[in-house]
C-alpha cells in the first residue's frame, strides 16, 4: 500500500443527498419558499445517472431541480420508498449540531453548550429558556431559533461509483433517537469495518398544548443482523454486503472460533502467525495488531521461537557469516 498525508482526513466523496421533502414557491413572493414534508426519500445529486438509479431502484421520476440559493442545477428523484437499504461506513459516519442559516450562509453552530461561531453560551437557551426546541417546532422561527440538524453519511451498496450520501434531518427527536443507534453500534465496532442498517421514514404524532401535530421522523435501524452481531466487534465485508445471504448468515451465526488456544497448539511461529491472518481476515483482530489479542498471538509466536531454538546454537557473527564445520577422517564433527 502507498503512503498517506496523515493529517488528512481521507473523507469519502459525497455522491449525493437523502431528504426528506422540498421547498416549493410561497404565494407571497416576499416570504420564503414553504417546505413539504415527504413520506417517501428524496435523493438528489449532480450526477444524473446516480439519481436514475435511484429511480430504477426505488420508483419515481428523475428530474431537474435548483436548490435553494446560487447552488448549481442538480437532479433528484421523489422516490415511492419509505426505507432505503444503505451501510454505515468507517468512522464515526455522524456530526450533529443546533445550526441557524440565512442567505448569508450559517449564523449559528452549537454543541448544545457553546456557540462555536461566537464562541459564547448556547444563545437559544439563553434567549428562550430550555424549551427553545419546541418553539421551533411550534411558531416555525427558521430565523430565530436553532434548529437540531443532523447529518449521516451512508453508503449505498447499490449505486453508482464509491462515496457516501449525506442525509440530513431537522428533526429535535431524531436527533436524539440517530445519536444514541450510531453511538451504541460505535461501542461494538469501534468505528471499523461496515455496518448494514435501514434508514426508514417513519410518522410520528405529538400531543401537547391542546394541539396535534404530524411529522415524520428519520430512524436509523440496524439491518438483517442482530444486536449481538452488531455490538461484537467489526463484521466481515462479506456479512456487511449481504447479511441476509446464506453465506453471511452461516459467518455471524457460526462461533468465534479459539485463536489463543489454536495458538498454543501450533508448532511454530509460523503456524501462529497463520492463525492470527485468520483472525484478521474475520474481522477480529485490528490490521495493525494493536488489540489484546494481536498482542497475546506475538507473545505465543515469541514463545515458540524459543521453544523451538537448539540449544547451544551459535548464530551468524556481526558480518552474517556462520561458524565452519569440519569433519576429520573419524567423523567427528570440528568447529
Amino acid at each position: 500500500m502507498g503512503s498517506r498525508i496523515l493529517t488528512h482526513q481521507r473523507q469519502a466523496r459525497e455522491l449525493g443527498r437523502l431528504r426528506t421533502g422540498w421547498s416549493v414557491p410561497n404565494d407571497d413572493p416576499k416570504k420564503r419558499p414553504r417546505p413539504v414534508k415527504s413520506k417517501t426519500w428524496v435523493l438528489s445529486s449532480h450526477a444524473e445517472h446516480y439519481v436514475a438509479a435511484a429511480a430504477a431502484a426505488w420508483g419515481g421520476t428523475v428530474e431537474r431541480w435548483q436548490p435553494q440559493g446560487a447552488g448549481a442545477e442538480q437532479f433528484r428523484v421523489i422516490t415511492k420508498a419509505e426505507s432505503i437499504d444503505a451501510l454505515l461506513p468507517s468512522g464515526d459516519p455522524l456530526a450533529q449540531f443546533n445550526e441557524m442559516w440565512n442567505k448569508g450562509g450559517c449564523v449559528r453552530r452549537c454543541d448544545g453548550e457553546t456557540e462555536r461561531i461566537s464562541r459564547r453560551p448556547c444563545l437559544c437557551l439563553a434567549e428562550y429558556g430550555e424549551d427553545w426546541h419546541l418553539l421551533r417546532q411550534d411558531q416555525y422561527k427558521k430565523d430565530k431559533v436553532c434548529a437540531a440538524t443532523s447529518r449521516l453519511n451512508v453508503v449505498l451498496p447499490d449505486m453508482p461509483d464509491v462515496g457516501v450520501w449525506r442525509a440530513e434531518t431537522h428533526s429535535f427527536y431524531a436527533a436524539n433517537e440517530m445519536a444514541g443507534t450510531v453511538d451504541m453500534v460505535l461501542s461494538g465496532t469501534g468505528g471499523r469495518g461496515l455496518v448494514p442498517v435501514r434508514l426508514r421514514i417513519e410518522p410520528r404524532t405529538r400531543v401537547a398544548g391542546g394541539t396535534t401535530k404530524h411529522f415524520p421522523v428519520v430512524v436509523v435501524e440496524i439491518r438483517d443482523i442482530t444486536p449481538r452481531q452488531a455490538l461484537t466487534g467489526p463484521l466481515p465485508t462479506a456479512v456487511a454486503l449481504d447479511p441476509a445471504g446464506s453465506r453471511a448468515v452461516a459467518a455471524i451465526d457460526a462461533p468465534r472460533p479459539d485463536y489463543l488456544a489454536d495458538a498454543e497448539g501450533a508448532l511454530t511461529s509460523d503456524d501462529v502467525r497463520d492463525i492470527w491472518m485468520q483472525a484478521q481476515a474475520a474481522g477480529h483482530v485490528d490490521p495493525k495488531g494493536r488489540d489484546e489479542l494481536s498482542q497475546k498471538l506475538t507473545a505465543i509466536a515469541a514463545r515458540k521461537d524459543a521453544e523451538n531454538a537448539t540449544p547451544g546454537e551459535q548464530g551468524p557473527d556481526e558480518d552474517g557469516a556462520y561458524p565452519v564445520e569440519t569433519v576429520d577422517a573419524e567423523g567427528e564433527v570440528r568447529s
